[in-house]
């Protein structure tokens, strides 16, 4: 009897052999597969994380360093993992920048489980039903104890242990004193090379992690060609690797036109901005205006072996820190309006902005 073929066609992948899973993973629609960027909220807004050969880049705020949230979160999330890392910063010693890495923490669940004296033991049942579990709620159990790691909550008060860091494999490069990009070149390659991307199981991922690639104590800052073309190549060797690279840099140190070039290459497009301190006209506008830290704005969102367009519920997001320890983003939503103070934008019934009722006035 003859085996039948699995289907496939130009825009689809043949997905007859489901890849191992290896930790820090979660296979997604149309063949993507997706880590995490170490935060849940943001997962869940792109739609799972950053998908396996993207280039993710964040615009940062040249008043806050809002973007060192998300660059620690990816990094320590990885290392959790066990993913190899490459990070480059224009610092002198960028190791010391892994002393700053959050460190996981107990999500609520978790918490509650363990505050809870029947889970030491499984469901409290009669003791005549219990045999008609066996391996069946041993293994509901352990299903229920690894669902929380594909992403963590990461306490930003407390570093990240030692031995996370240790027996890794992490590649740190310093981009400060670099003429050009070509030493960070040299070093991007050989470690994407580690993570063929085939339709073999995959045993591992890598994280690339580039802070303020644009620095102005960086002597290439002034090549703006030249950074164009890194992030061109970067954007090559990526996709065709089991990886994906995180790259912020203010764009206010370039010029228009190459910071739209820029943002053109990005598949995952993000952007950070700080909030003024007391700012009495937002905090009129927005609820839990004194919660918040910052704004995130998501302007693009990768599509992997996809030509549907992503569409979300709403692209700016509160930045706030849970407990003072988690970082949580939230949507935002508008305070309610006193009546006293007039009515809202969307109770105006007429184009000429009179407030007689009657008929539309043109």
């Amino acid at each position: 009897m003859a085996t039948s073929k699995p289907w496939t066609s130009s825009f689809s992948r043949n997905l007859a052999t489901v890849p191992s899973s290896a930790p820090g993973l979660k296979y997604g629609p149309n063949g993507t597969i997706f880590i995490s960027s170490g935060i849940p909220d943001l997962d869940k807004i792109l739609g799972g994380g950053f998908p396996l050969g993207s280039l993710v880049m964040v615009m940062e705020d040249a008043e806050a360093p809002h973007h060192m949230l998300l660059l620690r979160n990816f990094m320590s999330q990885g290392l959790v993992h066990k993913q190899p890392l490459l990070y480059a910063s224009p610092s002198k010693d960028p190791k010391g920048f892994l002393g700053t890495l959050p460190t996981p923490g107990a999500s609520k669940d978790d918490k509650s489980r363990d505050r809870d004296p029947e889970n030491e033991h499984g469901l409290r049942i009669a003791w005549q039903y219990k045999k008609y579990f066996g391996e069946n709620q041993h293994h509901f159990d352990s299903n229920r104890d690894v669902k929380h790691e594909y992403c963590h909550d990461f306490d930003l008060r407390k570093p990240l242990e030692k031995h996370f860091i240790s027996g890794q494999h992490i590649d740190c490069v310093s981009i400060l004193d670099s003429p050009n990009l070509a030493a960070l070149r040299d070093r991007c390659a050989p470690f994407l090379a580690q993570f063929p991307r085939n339709d073999s199981s995959i045993s591992s991922a890598g994280r690339i992690s580039i802070q303020s690639f644009c620095a102005p104590q960086c002597k290439y800052s002034n090549m703006e060609w030249d950074m164009l073309s890194f992030i061109r190549s970067l954007r090559s060797m990526i996709r065709s690797s089991n990886a994906v690279a995180v790259v912020t840099f203010p764009p206010s140190l370039l010029s228009p036109s190459f910071s739209r070039r820029w943002q053109h290459m990005a598949d995952t497009l993000l952007s950070v901005r700080a909030i003024p301190d007391e700012d009495k006209e937002m905090a009129k506008l927005l609820t839990g205006y004194q919660d918040m830290v910052g704004l995130l704005n998501v302007h693009k969102v990768a599509r992997i072996n996809t030509q549907v367009p992503v569409i979300l519920d709403a692209t700016t997001f509160s930045i706030k820190l849970q407990k003072r320890r988690f970082l949580v983003l939230e949507s935002l939503n508008q305070a309610p309006i006193d009546s006293s103070s007039g009515t809202s934008y969307g109770t105006s019934a007429s184009c000429s902005g009179s407030s007689k009722s009657g008929a539309l006035d043109f």
